[in-house]
């Protein structure tokens, strides 16, 4: 057994004073008391609970400021930018993907999270092969953890369109494509990898986007992690709100709402375009807004509205996302001063 005390502590009760935490063998928590004399093998001042850092992809750590320049186009956006990310990613091996996350493993544990969600989608080779293992490099990921000793909850991505149009994939996004039968081997190879790790590694599933699924898959698709997760891109972009309306008649935000029913299991990430009601609905629902607030600025995405998502009892997660800067307090900060700036307010 290991013992912890601080000064003060934030406990799922609230904050409290003089407070011992005993840590079992195996690492998990196994009491915490307050009020106890200032005796154990550490002590600190102030303990908090490390969040899950909520939205990664790994990779793009590598690629960090190589868009961070005037280019040739007279206005750079998210568009552009994605173009460079796939020219980069044709590059990546399954070593070079392992080291990276391995890299961005520690710098997350450095900056105060426990856990890595892994938005993972590049999953074949180069032209979009696939590996002799489907799970080839979700298990590089798994990989990194096992070496870096953070949480992991991989998220498999299935990602089958280059638009609502149902085009093929493009360049680059080749090497993220499954089509539905592919996407439930890949990701019974990626739960597979997991077992190698502790048990509270989890797997979930991750429809990429309306863009990128075809809407009547994403039943089937959350059905492959009926205990786990699902985490999904929703309304990041002007363009992509206006694509999904032209093609399904409804707002992606609307129409998630009306077709899939989300709840506490349920992650949005971004949600940086919604309408006042659509934010209110969807906080009540019960459903996670996963906020990259430091990627959301560097792409021009838009300001979450985080004011009355709080307000209409919403709850609210964190990731690095592109993890171009990993550092969770300036996520936390860079969310709050949105807010500041969009109202011309403090302490929002």
């Amino acid at each position: 057994m290991t013992t912890l005390w601080a000064g003060q502590a934030l406990t799922g009760a609230g904050w409290a004073e003089n407070v011992r935490v005993t840590l079992d063998a195996s690492g998990r928590i196994a009491a915490v008391e307050p009020g106890m004399p200032r005796a154990a093998d550490h002590v600190v001042d102030i303990l908090l609970p490390a969040p899950a850092n909520a939205h990664s992809h790994a990779f793009q750590r590598a690629m960090a400021g190589l868009t961070e320049r005037r280019g040739p186009n007279p206005r750079d956006t998210f568009w552009t930018w994605r173009e460079l990310m796939f020219r980069f990613l044709d590059r990546l091996t399954p070593d070079h993907v392992e080291a990276i996350a391995a890299l961005v493993q520690m710098e997350m544990l450095e900056a105060g999270y426990a856990t890595n969600v892994e938005f993972h989608y590049l999953h074949h080779r180069p032209g979009g092969r696939p590996y002799d293992d489907p799970a080839e490099m979700a298990g590089r990921i798994a990989a990194a953890a096992a070496r870096t000793g953070i949480g992991l909850t991989l998220l498999p991505v299935h990602y089958q369109f280059g638009g609502c149009d149902r085009r093929p994939l493009g360049p680059g996004q080749v090497r993220f494509g499954t089509d539905r039968d592919g996407f439930a081997r890949l990701h019974a190879a990626s739960a597979a990898v997991l077992k190698a790790l502790p048990d509270d590694c989890r797997i979930g599933v991750a429809p990429h986007s309306l863009r990128a699924v075809a809407p009547e898959a994403i039943a089937d698709l959350v059905a492959l992690a009926p205990d786990g997760p699902v985490h999904m891109h929703l309304a990041e972009q002007v363009a992509e709100v206006e694509e999904v309306r032209a093609a399904l008649g409804a707002r992606p935000v609307a129409w998630v709402l009306d077709h899939v029913g989300p709840d506490r299991r349920f992650t949005f990430i971004h949600c940086t375009q919604m309408e006042p009601a659509e934010t209110e609905a969807l906080a009540r629902s019960g459903a996670v807004a996963g906020l990259c607030p430091m990627t959301e600025s560097s792409l021009g995405d838009g300001i979450f509205d985080g004011v009355r998502w709080l307000d209409a009892g919403g709850r609210i997660a964190v990731g690095s996302d592109s993890n171009i800067r990993i550092a969770l307090a300036e996520e936390l900060r860079t969310l709050e001063y949105s807010q500041r700036l969009r109202d011309r307010s403090r302490a929002a």
